[in-house]
């Protein structure tokens, strides 16, 4: 029975990706192609056996702001596609790029692929996702920038903070529930219900960018920490100790 399901989810994320595809490549307009993506994820989710429950969504700022949330699954871009406004754009790990169906679609929905691993590449990359900060954009982050097949919190890259710090724009930590168990990593899909539960927003504070920075990095982290229920990964013996607070020594080269 869990093949069968597993192949009905591929079957289903195949039928929706290749029409929000092909309504992508022909809808003119970048909110035109997101409000038909986010279409397409809730219907994915129905298909899926998956229903979506989205708590305080009210809590987002009605201007520009940064949403960062924690990552378990490949399911966890389609449920923030499913549950945001249409004026979010996502940053992505590169190698997502090269992904079918996923690859062109996240191209055409204005997302931004960043390099994790080539250093002069990194800085580039940085810079060009704070200039889209600093121009009033919204972003999404997934800053432990992978997931780990074992749960709990990863250690937070920086990129996502000096985005806000830059942009002079709230911070909305987020946590998702339910797509580690929905897909994990390595396994075969199950249903069950997915939540993502936005917290109350950070507001930046008028100080210098190297203690900003890593002030809301450790405080975003630890609200979603405290709401999602799993270990700290950073943390040697399992325990739940605050991550380091070091500040970090070149703000405008950090990891997104």
């Amino acid at each position: 029975m869990r093949l069968v399901y597993a192949l009905w989810v591929l079957l289903a994320f195949l039928a929706v990706g290749i029409f929000a595809l092909l309504m992508l490549l022909v809808l003119p307009r970048l909110s035109q192609r997101r409000a038909a993506a986010r279409a397409g994820a809730r219907a994915f989710f129905h298909l899926a056996g998956m229903p979506l429950r989205v708590r305080h969504l009210e809590r987002l700022p009605p201007g520009q702001c940064v949403v960062v949330c924690n990552h378990a699954s490949y399911l966890d871009g389609i449920v923030l596609t499913a549950a945001l406004p249409a004026r979010f754009a996502f940053v992505i790990k590169r190698e997502m790029a090269s992904v079918p169906v996923m690859g062109p679609l996240l191209h055409r929905l204005g997302s931004h692929f960043v390099e994790r691993f080539n250093r002069s590449r990194v800085a580039s990359d940085a810079r060009r996702v704070i200039e889209q900060a600093i121009e009033g954009h919204s972003l999404v982050f997934f800053p432990e920038g992978t997931f780990s097949p074992k749960p709990g919190l990863l250690k937070f890259h920086t990129g996502a903070f000096v985005s806000a710090v830059r942009g002079g724009c709230p911070l909305v930590p987020a946590v998702v529930r339910g797509t580690r168990r929905a897909l994990p990593e390595g396994g075969l899909p199950l249903p069950g219900r997915i939540e993502l539960e936005i917290l109350p927003p950070i507001a930046p504070q008028q100080s210098s960018p190297t203690e900003e920075v890593p002030r809301l990095r450790d405080q975003a982290r630890a609200a979603i920490l405290a709401q999602l229920g799993e270990p700290d990964l950073t943390c040697c013996d399992g325990t739940d100790r605050p991550p380091d607070t070091a500040p970090a020594r070149s703000v405008p080269a950090s990891r997104p």
